[in-house]
């Protein structure tokens, strides 16, 4: 005797080799015993052997018009051996119940399964909404086999070009297209990225990168759209002193510029001037909800996407030949470049001139620093803020040596060529603005935090840089106390400062309290976004230096060893790893090919090729690769 039962799901045939009842000792076709309990057996018969009857039944159930099967049934529950002698017209053989037992079970959208052999059909409305979501997967899966070829060929089907961004960016993984993507991108074993480039999709690798930037961070766009008008406030106090900015070529947003005064007894007054848009850009005001959301300007190779609308940049910037809302620290000092006194007044100050890096640094060198011939209209302020810089310098280091400074990297970007220039830090220039914004960024958070007034500051602790609503050292720069304030064009953190410290100079209620919401909000918000913004202009630098290498066809570079095989470029700002590297001291430098140099991943190859010799570059010459 033979029986036919259900276990675990499934359907099963055997024969019986002991009956204890309640259980049976069953061997499947395939020679396998098994115990089966009594209650699981749907049917027993003596012919056809198991293993023919279950192929007799499946053939049977697949000749079975489920349709039709769903129509003899009813609307009630039904045992499977009742639907299969309505259906045959008579009492059904074994193999005749259990075709029909096979169909039922394979159609769950027709039938639902109330019990062992036993079943319900479905209601008709539910069963028109399951074959209509059976079609509709149907024809997606047509349509992704479709979109599969196409992009296999190379082709970029039209239905994905409204949700190229998106694809590229942020997939909806459930999405057809992007199933598409992925099935074509894995069968030709490159990146979707890749294929849409491939495809005509993606004609600009440069777009690609900044492409996403916008879409992770600026979803509406990087313009402003229309504006309120903003006006510069009007009455302050005139300076009376002649300022001169010191900026590179590009520089939109002037933010700080200088003034030297000679006072009697041949004391000095410097005047440390920045720009003031709190002074015209209140709290909560539409351009203030701009600036809020970007919390900084971005910078990168090319271009820039600026925290504030032109209107307010060209109110507020230390533009040449202009009257300009400022605010500005004072500072008295003596022959000897020893600090007398510091004020600060809000006031309204000329610019007499904007000097750029490209023209001032010629002339302004550290020989002619040194020797006293600085040849400029400003030569004898240039030199003697050069002087109080050095003097502010020595005080902030103590007896710590000065470290090794590394080349700075300016890129030109025309079209599809770049030029990359570097300039060697710590020169005269760079002594004089990087000093007095130290010395203006802590001399003004020293002021608010001594007042108790609220503000955020720039603080660094075993080597951890960070925001801080309370103020604390600056380890890297010496300082006891840092609270940006000379870059309000540019920054957010400057611009409430700015607001706070003008509250404080006119004695009024600063606009926000210490640990309030408004001022922590930005502090959290401002760390998160200068960082990605930070990174997006590392790996935009890092585009353009390997545009500027296929550029210039260069395939072999001279770098420094740092440590280990981790190697830093001569004449470009490129530091990466080089497994090849044997094991060389730390300056030692390596001649490196290059290969492999793909624009979408940013990455390329370096090989070890030999030790370079001394005082040789392979990129192009010293100071300029254009």
């Amino acid at each position: 005797m033979n029986v036919f039962y259900e276990e675990e799901g499934a359907f099963k045939a055997g024969t019986i080799l002991a009956d204890n009842n309640t259980s049976l000792q069953v061997e499947a076709p395939h020679g396998k015993r098994s115990k089966v309990k009594a209650g699981a057996v749907l049917l027993r018969f003596e012919q056809p052997p198991p293993g023919a009857f279950l192929e007799e039944a499946q053939t049977l159930a697949e000749g079975i018009d489920v349709d039709f099967l769903w129509q003899c049934c009813g609307g009630g529950e039904f045992a499977h051996d009742d639907l299969a002698r309505e259906y045959f017209g008579h009492a059904p053989n074994p193999v005749e119940s259990a075709g029909v037992l096979f169909r039922l079970h394979s159609a769950p959208m027709y039938f639902y399964k109330k019990g062992r052999g036993r079943y319900k059909p479905a209601p008709e409305e539910s069963l028109k909404a399951a074959l209509a979501g059976l079609e509709r997967k149907r024809q997606q899966a047509l349509k992704k086999e479709q979109y599969v070829d196409q992009l296999a060929a190379g082709r970029l089907p039209p239905e994905l070009e409204p949700v190229l961004a998106s694809l590229l960016y942020k997939p909806d993984k459930n999405s057809i297209e992007w199933k598409a993507l992925e099935e074509a991108s894995a069968a030709l074993r490159i990146s979707p990225a890749r294929l849409l480039e491939r495809c005509g999709a993606l004609p600009s690798s440069h777009d690609y990168h900044l492409n996403r930037f916008l879409y992770e961070n600026f979803p509406r766009g990087a313009g402003f759209g229309p504006v309120p008008p903003i006006v510069a406030p009007a009455g302050l106090p005139d300076a009376g002193v002649e300022a001169f900015s010191i900026d590179d070529a590009s520089t939109t947003e002037i933010d700080d510029a200088f003034s030297v005064t000679p006072l009697p007894g041949g004391h000095s007054l410097i005047g440390i001037h920045i720009a003031a848009p709190a002074l015209g850009i209140e709290s909560g005001t539409e351009i203030d909800r701009l600036a809020r959301e970007r919390l900084s300007t971005v910078y990168f190779p090319g271009d820039k996407i600026t925290m504030l609308p032109g209107e307010a940049i060209r109110a507020f910037t230390l533009h040449e030949g202009c009257e300009c809302p400022a605010v500005s620290l004072y500072v008295e000092i003596t022959p000897e470049y020893d600090i007398v006194s510091t004020t600060s007044r809000i006031e309204s100050v000329h610019i007499a001139a904007n000097l750029r890096h490209d023209t001032l640094g010629p002339v302004f060198s550290a020989q002619a620093a040194t020797e006293g011939t600085v040849d400029h209209r400003y030569s004898q302020e240039l030199q003697l803020l050069w002087e109080f810089a050095a003097g502010l310098e020595r005080k902030r280091r103590g007896d710590v040596a000065e470290t090794e400074q590394r080349p700075e990297y300016s890129f030109s970007v025309e079209g599809d060529r770049v030029t990359i220039v570097s300039r060697p830090r710590g020169t005269p220039i760079d002594r004089v603005v990087s000093e007095l914004m130290i010395y203006v960024n802590s001399e003004w958070g020293r002021q608010l935090a001594a007042s108790g007034t609220a503000a955020i500051y720039r603080v660094q602790g075993n080597g951890k840089v960070r925001m801080s609503a309370h103020p604390s050292g600056h380890e890297g720069l010496g300082v006891e106390q840092y609270a940006w304030s000379s870059s309000p064009l540019r920054r957010y953190v400057d611009l409430l400062n700015q607001r706070q410290l003008i509250a404080l100079i006119r004695g009024e209620t600063p606009p926000c309290q210490a640990n309030s919401e408004g001022l922590l909000s930005v502090l959290r918000d401002f760390e998160a976004t200068y960082e990605i913004y930070g990174d997006f202009q590392r790996a935009m630098e890092r585009y353009w230096c390997l545009r500027w290498l296929l550029q210039e066809q260069v395939d072999t570079v001279t770098a420094g060893v740092l440590r280990e095989n981790l190697v830093r470029f001569d004449l470009l700002p490129l530091v990466l790893r080089v497994p090849s590297l044997p094991a060389l001291e730390t300056g030692a430098r390596a001649e490196l090919a290059i290969s492999g140099i793909d624009l979408l991943e940013l990455t390329f190859h370096c090989e070890f090729l030999k030790l370079a010799v001394a005082g040789t570059e392979t990129t192009g010459p010293v100071g300029q690769v254009s």
